[in-house]
């Protein structure tokens, strides 16, 4: 990487170091090489290193680095293409094997989804987690929430919690007949659990997608997905994809 000066530039000195650093990515590194410590960037650059980390958040959150544990930052591989479309009429899919249960509690809602369901302040319902994987990668983390009133035939004597409650929980919710959904995509920071599923570091950028399934003029369940923010590009059925970008195209070493 070469050295620039920033003083004389109007915008921002961390949107400019972004853009010098993008270049740099494309002409000087391979997908998954480590880059330089933070100092050493710093000091190439002549700029501080809170600068310097602006520029570098900016960058992972444009799906240009990845901060991996114990490794340091890398050069990101472009996104994938992960279908979130509403392709299951009557809920969410028992039988999609990029989803995998993880297990299943009972526990009050938090205020926001509860007002949502329509659920007493201290009503418990069920929570579903899942996984998604795509490309041999896990790329996402997902609650779903079920009230008791959606799943009346659930069964008492089934396990009282992981993979097989929770896919006890997805059956008896399909059955119950959803007849539409809606869904709504935000920019959020990872949890801490979310995180850790993800391997990412908490509060690193995610894709929050929420999803409310209905049936009979109400909510009957709500789910909230987060996705990778890093190496995911949602897309939303099965229409030619549409690539606009006017970066230099990366390829995978």
């Amino acid at each position: 990487m070469g050295t620039t000066q920033l003083e004389t530039v109007p915008e921002p000195k961390y949107w400019h170091l972004k853009t010098v650093l993008g270049e740099a990515l494309d002409s000087e590194f391979n997908v998954g090489e480590i880059l330089p410590n933070e100092r050493d960037l710093a000091a190439r650059f002549g700029v501080a290193r809170a600068t310097l980390r602006q520029a570098l958040e900016q960058l992972e959150l444009e799906g240009r680095l990845q901060r991996r544990r114990g490794v340091g930052t890398t050069v990101a591989p472009p996104r994938l293409g992960v279908d979130v479309s509403t392709t299951h009429a009557n809920g969410p899919d028992t039988s999609d094997d990029t989803w995998q249960p993880l297990g299943c509690a009972v526990a009050v809602p938090p205020a926001a989804v509860a007002r949502v369901l329509e659920t007493g302040a201290d009503e418990e319902v069920h929570i579903v987690r899942r996984v998604r994987s795509a490309h041999g990668q896990c790329v996402a983390a997902e609650l779903l929430y079920v009230p008791a009133a959606s799943v009346p035939d659930l069964s008492a004597i089934d396990a009282s919690s992981g993979p097989a409650r929770a896919r006890s929980v997805l059956r008896e919710l399909q059955r119950f007949g959803v007849e539409g959904q809606d869904r709504a995509v935000e920019l959020g920071s990872a949890r801490a659990d979310d995180a850790k599923e993800l391997d990412r570091l908490p509060g690193a950028p995610v894709l929050v997608v929420t999803t409310r399934y209905l049936a009979g003029g109400r909510t009957v369940a709500v789910s909230v997905a987060t996705y990778r923010a890093d190496t995911c590009r949602l897309t939303f059925g099965d229409a030619v994809e549409v690539e606009i970008s006017d970066e230099p195209e990366r390829q995978a070493s």
